[in-house]
């Protein structure tokens, strides 16, 4: 439970990172996910990533919505900053933040029913803005906290726990930022930390939007035949490159396989889902072939995962507006409070 405290006790031997820092270092709250949740999983991978990278805890700002994913914040980082804002509503805190301080790295974590329902516009701007932050949408495609309803990200064909099916077309996150111009695209699976980490670290050192889509079972509302994504279709219909054992709800869901390889993954319920992996060859600097690639992929019912796009070129927020180097929590009052003829100055550009 996250009101219990997580005990300090750490092994004198752990490995310590350039800071003399511990794993454990980076840990957070007791979690309240359901024991095999992908998002815990994620969690992780995040506390690998920020170990790895030598981060401070305290140059961490961590932001999050409303859900299942949104709970996340708190078990990861505890040195770090963080802001629970209310449900799709995340970005505009994070623009807000940004804005007054650019020395510390971001990070947003969202499900999918945050960001592609209620949260779209605001993610949308986020990625026009290029925004310097890293943002994870857990991907479930399912409401988790309010008892399995279909997210945005939910197949046509996929049932829900009681039997309902999905009529409505999906909203890939990937896609959608494609086509929104994001400049980091990435999409990976929960249980594969091997990818997911070094995903993680790249992000958080883009420069500008990084967006990373991690398919994250649920495995209290999609742990049923039929659920999630399509993966009904697909689990009849493709031979196993690599075996994947039945795993119990109560265990994690890993997968480990070569660049470009598909790997079909034994989800709780039985289903599998296909995960296709890059192959070396691709070219993730062109935006039209990503799109062709992933467009093509997805109508095979294969979830491409890695690196899809980056674009290095365009300028982030704080270039496209000439934003103070100094994070503005340091700038004199003479600085912040311009007086009556500097915002008459401000208001003429206007009139």
């Amino acid at each position: 439970m996250s009101f219990i405290a997580k005990p300090k006790i750490a092994h004198p031997g752990l490995p310590k990172n350039e800071l003399g820092l511990t794993r454990r270092d980076y840990e957070g709250g007791m979690s309240t996910l359901c024991a095999g949740c992908g998002h815990d999983s994620i969690t992780a991978g995040i506390i690998e990533a920020c170990w790895q990278m030598s981060m401070r805890p305290e140059q961490l700002v961590k932001l999050s919505g409303i859900g299942c994913s949104s709970k996340t914040t708190a078990y990861f980082v505890s040195g770090g900053h963080g802001f629970n804002s209310v449900h799709g509503r995340m970005p505009s805190i994070a623009t807000g933040a940004i804005a007054a301080n650019k020395d510390l790295y971001y990070l947003g974590v969202s499900g999918d029913g945050d960001t592609l329902s209620i949260g779209f516009g605001q993610f949308a701007h986020a990625m026009r803005r290029n925004l310097n932050m890293l943002y994870i949408v857990e991907n479930n495609g399912v409401y988790g906290l309010t008892k399995g309803q279909f997210s945005a990200s939910a197949d046509i064909g996929s049932k829900a726990k009681k039997g309902e099916e999905n009529l409505q077309p999906p909203i890939d996150p990937v896609l959608a930022a494609l086509t929104l111009g994001g400049t980091f695209i990435a999409r990976s699976f929960s249980g594969d930390k091997e990818q997911l980490v070094p995903l993680i670290i790249a992000g958080l050192k883009h420069r500008g939007f990084a967006l990373i889509d991690v398919l994250s079972p649920c495995v209290t509302f999609n742990d049923h035949e039929g659920s999630t994504k399509s993966y009904e279709f697909v689990r009849d219909h493709y031979d196993e490159v690599v075996h994947a054992d039945f795993v119990p709800p109560a265990r994690e869901i890993t997968a480990q396989y070569a660049q470009g390889d598909t790997m079909p993954v034994t989800m709780h319920d039985g289903s599998r889902i296909l995960l296709r992996k890059l192959d070396p060859s691709y070219d993730p600097t062109h935006r039209g072939q990503a799109f062709n690639y992933l467009r093509d992929k997805l109508a095979q019912n294969e979830f491409v995962t890695g690196l899809i796009y980056i674009d290095e070129k365009s300028p982030e927020f704080h270039e496209v507006n000439g934003t103070t180097a100094t994070p503005i929590n340091q700038l004199p009052f003479a600085k912040l409070t311009p007086g009556s003829k500097g915002l008459e100055k401000i208001l003429s550009r206007y009139r």
